[in-house]
């Protein structure tokens, strides 16, 4: 019998590879920087499994550089740049101000297929926040439209302010709600205007029903999966480190909540992909 210190070790180790995809998919949204293997590692190991085209999110300038370097080095990898909803109230004004010019000078670089993760989150910052988070989404939808760019969100219990200040201010031609949270209803209004719906391994979870439920509704030319790696690792690995090659197990489930065939939805994935982000 293992010790209860290799039980541990275990339960905290990298899942197995699963069973590759027949038809290569991409990772719509990962955090290369923040997982343990080494870029070629993680390039590998997802190759090996059918995901094929990994889209490397920045959060902060620092990282938003190192996703535009790192798309650079690799094929198969592009970058998207923004401050993540949660930095901008950490910047004073002159700081966001200069923090949004250095995301503008990479955005424009050819690599850089998107300006995201922006949006709101009212999850992990308060009211005091809410002023510079939704004057900082407004600014990235700007960037976007003027540089012709996909627009990639992060809305964590604000759906109705994200879906009310992409209508004020018009949403880039394609946008993508990056690990999707909304229920069926958002899910709708989010088709009604053409947005792109990712979803992460949290749609595997046992008290995710609502997602799924969302994910019945999406029209499937609307749909992307991502893993947002090394966060949100699908059952029966969760708590576990995620990885871009973990993104079968997420779309297989996908397949039956949808009651489509694996083939089918991963043929969907891999041409809403390219036509969400350009590529």
């Amino acid at each position: 019998m293992p010790s209860e210190r290799s039980t541990d070790r275990a339960d905290r180790a990298a899942p197995p590879l699963p069973e590759p995809l027949r038809v290569p998919v991409a990772d719509s949204h990962t955090h290369l920087d923040m997982q343990d293997p080494t870029v070629p590692e993680a390039l590998e190991a997802a190759s090996s499994v059918g995901v094929t085209t990994l889209v490397q999110v920045g959060c902060d300038l620092e990282r938003s550089r190192w996703a535009a370097e790192t798309a650079a080095a690799y094929d198969g990898v592009w970058a998207a740049v923004a401050l993540h909803p949660n930095e901008a109230p950490r910047l004073p004004g002159a700081e966001l101000d200069e923090a949004l010019a250095g995301i503008e000078k990479l955005a424009a670089l050819p690599q850089v297929l998107a300006v995201g993760e922006t949006g709101l989150d009212y999850y992990r910052t308060g009211e005091d926040g809410v002023a510079a988070q939704q004057r900082s989404f407004r600014e990235h939808i700007a960037l976007a439209k003027r540089l012709g760019k996909a627009l990639v969100i992060h809305d964590r219990e604000a759906h109705a302010d994200v879906l009310r200040i992409l209508d004020e201010e018009g949403a880039p031609e394609r946008t993508v709600f990056h690990c999707f949270s909304g229920d069926r209803a958002m899910a709708e209004a989010c088709a009604a205007e053409g947005y792109f719906m990712s979803f992460a391994g949290n749609v595997t979870f046992k008290n995710a029903q609502p997602l799924r439920d969302a994910l019945a509704a999406a029209p499937p030319e609307l749909l992307l999966v991502e893993t947002d790696a090394p966060f949100l690792t699908p059952a029966p690995y969760r708590g576990r480190p995620n990885a871009p090659y973990l993104v079968p197990v997420t779309v297989r489930a996908m397949a039956a909540t949808r009651g489509m065939t694996e083939e089918a939805l991963a043929t969907h994935l891999a041409a809403n992909t390219a036509r969400a982000f350009g590529y």
